[in-house]
């Protein structure tokens, strides 16, 4: 009932900025947060970057001051700004939102996006 479409990836060489976009759409009442995280082959997916409805953001150690998220609540998008990128940086990044298809809680699930891949290379 809800889908993520990520978009915004591509080839970028080392220390180059990229950004990254994930649009909701479908029956969404309300997003109580979006994330980012990562998977790189051979890893598991791992978490990047969060931003949370009241709360704030917050950044994988690997990332921070480096990478910033965003979001545009008009839009239901969420968008991840990554510079000075670096090589280990290749992933397949996805897009997670938490939320509410109603007015209460016991309506409120978990989506993920299809991902989209970044490699840094040169």
């Amino acid at each position: 009932q809800v889908q993520l479409v990520e978009s915004g990836g591509g080839l970028v060489q080392p220390g180059g900025p990229l950004r990254l976009s994930c649009v909701a759409s479908g029956s969404i009442f309300r997003i109580n947060a979006m994330a980012w995280y990562r998977q790189s082959p051979g890893k598991g997916r791992d978490f990047v970057a969060t931003i949370r409805s009241g709360v704030g953001t917050n950044y994988a150690d690997s990332v921070k001051g480096r990478f910033t998220i965003s979001r545009d609540d008009t839009k239901n998008t969420v968008y991840l700004q990554m510079n000075s990128l670096k090589p280990e940086d290749t992933a397949v990044y996805y897009c997670n939102a938490e939320v509410w298809g109603g007015f209460t809680i016991a309506t409120m699930r978990d989506y993920w996006g299809q991902g989209t891949q970044v490699t840094v290379s040169s």
